[in-house]
């Protein structure tokens, strides 16, 4: 059964009414997305009357989606998914320095006058699922494949962690030069550098493209290349396993998984928002929905 086929699971918990706030996730496709199920049981425990919607739109939509978005009284908020988070920053009134860092923002709020603001926890909550995970991030050696929308935002977020090196793979030639250009303005202590096959010394190895989120994707890269000891990541949630991490898994290689990513977005995304988690442990909560 697909997340699409999957009845809601918060049926009965509260009913909307005209006092209800609006929030969701624009991206296409949308039909993977894992929120509609987990954040309408989140509201719930915080006691917040509130709504988790998906809105798909193509690249050609989506000047006109915020344009109605703005206008919307009600509207709390709304992440953002692939393929709109490099392309969201232009779009909007005002982006916070750590979304200029990453360029690319993934979580957008509704003020009060109706300015749409921009921020990134795309990589904080990355790596702090790493480090929840028992993953030293601190000083390590990293390779990342893909400078997209959450490539640029782990890469920014593991600059600010104090990595030793980040070592990046981007098949698109200007997005890594700007990419790396961002970086070394924003992080001058961290080596960066752009590499094209598997490097060798590596602790973490990260695919951060979209590939293995359809069935017959290419894997970014071949796992087998890698040192043993290289852990193996993907930003992927759904398949909550990968081809990617299956096979790093079947030979022995320690994986994670993109899920841990979400167990930590969350709580930036309530506080974000101005939600009052009411003391709940909110990691904790969406480990248990599951």
């Amino acid at each position: 059964m697909t997340p699409a086929e999957q009845p809601p699971l918060f049926t009965g918990l509260f009913q909307v009414n005209g006092a209800t706030r609006l929030y969701g996730t624009i991206g296409d496709p949308i039909r993977q997305l894992r929120m509609t199920a987990i954040m309408p049981q989140v509201f719930a425990a915080v006691g917040a009357n509130a709504v988790w919607l998906p809105f798909e739109g193509g690249s050609d939509l989506l000047p006109l989606m915020l344009e109605a978005l703005a206008k919307m009284r009600n509207l709390g908020g709304f992440t953002v998914t692939i393929p709109h988070k490099t392309a969201m920053l232009d779009l909007l009134g005002r982006a916070t320095p750590r979304a200029l860092a990453a360029g690319s923002v993934n979580l957008v709020r509704r003020d009060g006058d109706g300015t749409l603001i921009g921020d990134n926890v795309d990589g904080v909550s990355f790596v702090r699922g790493l480090e929840a995970q028992g993953h030293r991030v601190r000083d390590a050696s990293i390779w990342l494949v893909g400078l997209g929308g959450a490539g640029g935002a782990i890469a920014a977020a593991l600059c600010e962690a104090g990595i030793g090196r980040l070592l990046v793979t981007e098949i698109q030639d200007s997005r890594a030069s700007k990419g790396i250009d961002r970086l070394l303005h924003h992080y001058p202590d961290v080596p960066v550098a752009e590499v094209s096959s598997p490097p060798k010394g590596i602790n973490i190895a990260i695919n951060a493209t979209p590939l293995g989120l359809k069935p017959g994707d290419p894997q970014s890269f071949d796992p087998m290349t890698l040192d043993p000891e290289t852990v193996v990541a993907d930003v992927i949630m759904s398949p909550a396993e990968t081809p990617l991490l299956q096979r790093a898994r079947t030979h022995g290689r320690r994986i994670h998984h993109g899920r841990h990513m979400l167990d930590h977005q969350v709580p930036l995304y309530l506080d974000w928002f101005g939600i009052d988690t009411k003391g709940i442990d909110i990691v904790r909560l969406v480990r248990s929905i599951g």
